[in-house]
C-alpha cells in the first residue's frame, strides 16, 4: 500500500508540473480560469496522498507565514515608482513627493493641477490603490482589496516553488496547500527530520543580468586564468562556459514578472519577464550604454541565456531563449518570479508524526 502511495504521490507531482507549465500559458490566452481549477482539484488530490502517506509512514508537517510587512513596504516602494513616472510623463510640476505611514503622499506646486493630477493617476490597476485629495494634497493607499490579491499571488508564487524545490531534492509524496490568506502548510511523509529541508524556505534564487567579459575567451580562461573581477560559469543544459564580469548591473530585486511562454517565430519555450519602473530605467541605460555586446541572464551560477544588445530596450521588459524545454521555461520563470518575493517564510509550526498506533513528537 505505501510503495502504491509513493508512486501515486510521483505520478501526482509530474502532472502537476505540466498543469503548471499550462496554467501560466494560459494565463495570456484568456483561458487560465479552467486549468486553475483543474490544478487546485490536482493540488487537492495531492495533499490527500500526503496526509494518507503521513499516516501510515509517519513523517512532518510545517506550517510556514508569509512576510506580509515585507510585501507592504514592496507595494508602496512600487507605488511610489509608478505615481512618479506617471506625474513626470503628465509633466505635472511638485511641490513635495514622500512615501510614509503606508501611502503616497503628493503635494502640488499649484491647486489648478489637481484634475489634471487625477487623471493621470486614473492609469493606475482599478481598485488597487485608494486615492484620497484635498487642497493640493494627494494621498495614494495600496487598497486591502489589492493588498489581499497581491497577498493571494504571492503565497501561489511561494508553493509553486516550494514544490519546485522539494521535488528537486526528490521528496516524494508532498502535500503543499494555502492554510489561510497568509500561511502554507507544507506535509512531509517520511521526513522525520525537517530541519534538514528548513533551507529551502528560506532560499532565495538569485537572478542577475551580468555583462560578459570579451577581453578573452572562455576557452583561455579556462585554460590559463580569468582576468579579475572575472568568473567562467556554464549554460543551463548545454554547459557551454562564458567568461562573465562578477558585478551584476541588474539583480532579480528589479523584476515585476516572469512567465513562460513560445517565441511565436520558433515556437520554441521562452520566458518573458518585465522590469518594475526603477529596474525599466536601469536597463534602459544599459542597454544604450552597451550595444554589440553581449550580457547573460544568470539564475543561481547557471547562464540561461546570453544574448548580445543589438539595440536600447525602453520598454522594461523581454524574453530569454535557449535550448530549454517547456518544463525548464516554467521553472525558470518560477524561480525567477520567487527571486524578487519579498521577505521571506517564516517557520510558525514544525511538528513530527510517528505513524497510526506509535507516539509521535513536537
Amino acid at each position: 500500500m505505501t510503495l502504491n502511495l509513493r508512486k501515486t504521490a510521483w505520478l501526482a507531482a509530474g502532472l502537476f508540473a505540466v498543469l503548471a507549465a499550462l496554467l501560466a500559458l494560459a494565463a495570456t490566452r484568456g483561458f487560465a480560469p479552467d486549468v486553475g481549477h483543474w490544478l487546485e482539484r490536482m493540488r487537492v488530490v495531492q495533499a490527500m496522498n500526503a496526509e494518507a502517506a503521513l499516516r501510515q509512514q509517519g513523517g512532518s508537517r510545517i506550517l510556514l507565514r508569509l512576510d506580509t510587512d515585507a510585501l507592504r513596504e514592496a507595494m508602496l516602494v512600487g507605488l511610489r515608482d509608478e505615481v512618479r513616472r506617471l506625474l513626470r510623463e503628465a509633466r505635472i510640476p511638485l511641490g513635495s513627493f514622500a512615501a510614509r505611514d503606508g501611502s503616497v503622499e503628493v503635494r502640488l506646486r499649484e491647486a489648478a493641477d489637481r484634475e489634471r493630477t487625477l487623471q493621470a493617476l486614473a492609469a493606475l490597476e482599478a481598485g488597487s490603490v485608494d486615492i484620497a485629495a484635498s487642497g493640493e494634497l494627494i494621498r495614494l493607499t495600496p487598497s486591502p482589496a489589492g493588498f489581499a490579491e497581491r497577498l493571494r499571488a504571492l503565497r501561489q508564487q511561494s508553493i509553486e516553488v516550494i514544490e519546485q524545490r522539494l521535488g528537486s531534492l526528490g521528496v516524494a509524496a508532498t502535500g503543499v496547500r494555502p492554510d489561510g490568506l497568509e500561511r502554507i502548510r507544507v506535509l512531509l511523509p517520511g521526513v522525520s527530520d525537517p530541519e534538514r529541508l528548513g533551507a529551502i524556505f528560506d532560499k532565495r534564487s538569485r537572478i542577475a543580468f551580468r555583462l560578459v567579459d570579451v577581453s578573452m575567451t572562455p576557452e583561455a580562461a579556462l585554460h590559463g586564468k580569468p582576468p579579475a573581477g572575472s568568473e567562467i560559469l556554464y549554460e543551463l543544459n548545454s554547459k557551454v562556459p562564458y567568461l562573465l564580469l562578477r558585478q551584476a548591473v541588474l539583480d532579480g530585486s528589479e523584476i515585476a514578472d516572469a512567465a513562460p511562454g513560445f517565441d511565436q517565430r520558433t515556437r520554441e519555450p521562452i520566458v518573458t519577464f518585465r522590469f518594475n519602473a526603477a529596474g525599466t530605467r536601469r536597463f534602459a541605460r544599459i542597454t544604450e550604454e552597451n550595444i554589440g555586446r553581449p550580457f547573460a541572464v544568470v539564475l543561481d551560477d547557471e547562464v540561461i541565456a546570453a544574448p548580445i544588445i543589438r539595440e536600447p530596450i525602453l520598454s522594461g521588459s523581454g524574453q530569454i531563449s535557449g535550448s530549454f524545454t517547456l518544463e525548464d521555461a516554467n521553472r525558470i520563470a518560477q524561480l525567477m518570479r520567487a527571486g524578487t518575493l519579498p521577505g521571506h517564510l517564516a517557520v510558525v509550526e514544525q511538528q513530527v508524526v510517528a505513524p497510526e498506533g506509535k507516539p509521535g513528537q513536537q
